[in-house]
């Protein structure tokens, strides 16, 4: 009875001339076709939801997941520093006490003929004659300035390492460079040391005396 009632309908909407069917009739269009009607209305309503509803929703909801992963992320990063935080602490206190140690050991300007004098005095008491100590011009770095001087000595190899290790030793910053080590011609086991050394002061020091008085008592 189901499937004559169907195939009744089915014939009815085969009938019907759907261009004479009008919207305040609706009651009486052929079932099948009501049915059609209300499917497609109700697609179309599922599908304006999706895009004006759901889908800027679901959009939401992936940035959220997205900045949430971020975020826990950062999290783990910043709990595992905070671990960590007590060693970095006293890890740069530590660089900052070696900083302000190596500070300490930068020559003023005014400091720099005394210390020509101390290397000139190393070299007294290791017996090397001196030929030359002689400043070359200041070289200004970001946070320093570099002093380059040449020194040029004589005497004996073992004197001679005394010497250098001397420099070496003493309690301002003296770096060497470029050494030149040969012998005399006609001396007896005679040597030449010819070197850069290079001293630095700190911009930030305080210092009354320039740079270019500086040079000019050292020539």
């Amino acid at each position: 009875m189901k499937e004559s009632r169907f195939h009744k309908e089915w014939q009815r909407l085969c009938d019907t001339e759907l261009q004479a069917l009008e919207l305040k009739e609706a009651g009486t269009w052929p079932l099948l076709f009501r049915v059609f009607m209300l499917l497609l209305v109700f697609g179309v309503a599922l599908a304006l939801m999706y895009g004006v509803v759901i889908k800027p929703r679901i959009a939401l909801l992936s940035a959220a997941e997205r900045e949430e992963s971020s975020l826990l992320t950062t999290f783990s990063q910043k709990a595992l520093e905070t671990t960590y935080l007590p060693d970095i602490e006293q890890q740069l206190a530590d660089m900052d006490k070696q900083m302000q140690t190596l500070r300490a050991m930068l020559p003023t300007n005014a400091e720099m003929p005394s210390l020509l004098d101390s290397i000139s005095e190393a070299a007294v008491n290791n017996r090397l004659s001196v030929d030359t100590i002689r400043l070359r011009e200041t070289s200004r770095q970001p946070h320093f300035e570099e002093h380059p001087f040449e020194l040029d000595v004589q005497g004996h190899y073992h004197d001679i390492a005394r010497f250098v290790a001397d420099i070496a030793a003493l309690p301002r910053i003296v770096t060497q460079h470029d050494f030149v080590l040969e012998a005399l011609a006609g001396e007896d086991q005679r040597l030449r040391l010819v070197l850069l050394a290079r001293t630095y002061s700190d911009l930030y020091r305080i210092d009354d005396t320039p740079s270019e008085d500086v040079q000019g008592s050292a020539r």
